[in-house]
């Protein structure tokens, strides 16, 4: 089959166009599925430069295009140290087309959405595995995935627009979920990317007033997509303003979220693209009582609940542009240009 393999944490060089790729066989309890579409995220990026690595301390853009020179190759993935090659991408729409023993047959046909999070069964209770990280994923003709994590959806959306959904908006809701958002006042850092702007859907679902953080340039388009209010992501926040952020940037801003925030309030990181070193008041952390929660695990609900959501049309899919696989390396320099809202499909097909 075809397929983009990552031969190693580095440079773009390491994504590979392959031809040769044999077909997987779906184990006990897997499916086969040929996949329509994937997209690009940053979880892509950052594995593929192994950026994960306690060695690594800055941004995520500086080395996106080289990688670290092998500094980050002992823990440069999620969990760890990651096998090579790997075929990477977290998001998945396809079509299941074989089934494993086990599996119940009449799941040949179905179109799906795959779960890039979850816990394995048989392993520890907070062992994790990412779809297009510790197992491979959707940059390829075909892939398997346990059934369980293989979601059947029906909605009139092409490929490409399901495809933008799984990773993005699952990191989205499960921090949202996390916080316990409801009515209240958020601040979304990073808004105009793909797990930001799901943010702003997903909090204006549950009736929140979102204030989304960006550049000028992408105000309008985020007003457009649902925000009640726009900060220039360079301006100063207003101080005990907000009920809960919702942060994907980080970087040495980092303690003006605290200060935006009421007493009581609620912060929640699933990102660190302005850099993951950050200074800490305590003083503001105790004298504010304020909840510090990181959110990568996701409750299993997470994931139906979003599929719940696309079927019933509460959600919407904003994809900025679309790209060939075999277009890969063009597709993740189009991404770090950061000029797009939304997310980058990648067409399997072709």
């Amino acid at each position: 089959m075809k397929a983009v393999v990552l031969t190693g944490h580095g440079g773009l060089d390491k994504l590979e166009w392959r031809e040769d790729v044999p077909v997987p066989r779906p184990d006990a309890g897997e499916v086969l599925i040929r996949v329509g579409a994937s997209a690009v995220n940053n979880t892509d990026v950052n594995t593929r430069t192994g950026w994960y690595s306690k060695a690594v301390r800055g941004d995520t853009g500086t080395a996106a295009t080289e990688g670290y020179g092998g500094a980050s190759d002992a823990d440069g993935a999620w969990s760890g140290a990651l096998s090579f090659p790997r075929i990477q991408g977290a998001d998945c729409c396809g079509e299941v087309v074989a089934v494993g023993y086990g599996v119940d047959a009449g799941r040949v046909g179905q179109r799906v959405l795959v779960r890039p999070m979850h816990h394995p069964a048989g392993t520890a209770p907070d062992a994790l595995v990412t779809f297009g990280s510790e197992r491979n994923g959707g940059f390829a003709e075909y892939t398997t995935v346990d059934d369980e994590h293989a979601l059947r959806i029906d909605s009139p959306l092409t490929d490409i627009e399901l495809a933008s959904f799984p990773c993005a908006f699952s990191t989205a809701e499960g921090m949202i979920q996390r916080a316990g958002l409801g009515s209240e006042r958020v601040l979304i850092t990073g808004a105009s990317g793909g797990v930001g702007s799901a943010a702003v859907q997903l909090a204006k679902r549950r009736g929140a007033h979102v204030t989304a953080a960006t550049s000028r340039a992408k105000m309008d388009a985020l007003k457009a997509l649902g925000a009640d209010a726009v900060v220039d992501r360079n301006d100063a926040f207003p101080e005990e303003a907000f009920d809960v952020v919702l942060d994907l940037v980080g970087g040495p801003r980092w303690p003006e979220l605290l200060d935006a925030l009421v007493p009581r309030g609620r912060y929640v990181t699933s990102g660190a693209i302005a850099g993951p070193i950050v200074e800490l008041d305590l003083r503001t952390l105790y004298l504010k009582d304020l909840t510090l929660i990181g959110s990568t695990r996701q409750d299993p609900r997470v994931f139906t609940d979003l599929i719940s959501y696309i079927e019933a049309g509460e959600i919407h899919p904003v994809v900025a542009e679309t790209y060939l696989l075999r277009d890969l390396r063009t597709a993740q320099e189009a991404f770090l240009a950061k000029s797009h809202l939304g997310k980058i499909g990648i067409v399997i097909a072709g």
